[in-house]
């Protein structure tokens, strides 16, 4: 039950994602783009997920549990430390460059876009290497 509830959920966002024009990566660069061919739509799509995103953590906060039955994540850390912010900046900066991140991604490949495979590879690529480097770094045997 709980694979049939993430994906309609993963495929509700793909399809917002398609509908709202997200997976065309000259409209994220548009909206990275403030001294030039600024396009707001971006802002439209982000303000759109607020509300009901600030509805849904209202609601899962006064929870124990999920619709499922099953344990809400704990509260993420509101710490910014080194690998927060290094991460959100190679987030921000790859974003910027391909016009891509994981959503978008992950639906554009439902039109055979070629740029989203070779963006897909690339990320996990990214995953792979950062992986490795973080259990070199912190001697883990799991990354963090």
């Amino acid at each position: 039950m709980r694979a049939l509830f993430a994906f309609l959920a993963g495929g509700l966002f793909g399809a917002g994602l398609l509908v709202s024009g997200m997976t065309d990566t000259t409209k994220v660069q548009g909206w990275l783009d403030i001294f030039g061919a600024w396009d707001p739509t971006l802002a439209f799509v982000l303000g759109g997920a607020i509300l009901p995103m600030a509805i849904a953590w209202r609601v899962a906060a006064k929870r124990r549990s999920s619709a499922l039955g099953t344990a809400l994540p704990a509260k993420p850390s509101v710490q910014l430390d080194p690998r927060l912010l290094t991460g959100s900046a190679l987030f921000g900066i790859g974003w910027a460059l391909a016009g891509l991140c994981p959503g978008p991604a992950l639906a554009s490949l439902s039109y055979g876009g070629t740029q989203g495979i070779i963006f897909l590879m690339a990320m996990i690529s990214g995953m792979i290497i950062w992986r490795a480097i973080d259990l070199g770094l912190t001697g883990k045997g799991k990354a963090a």
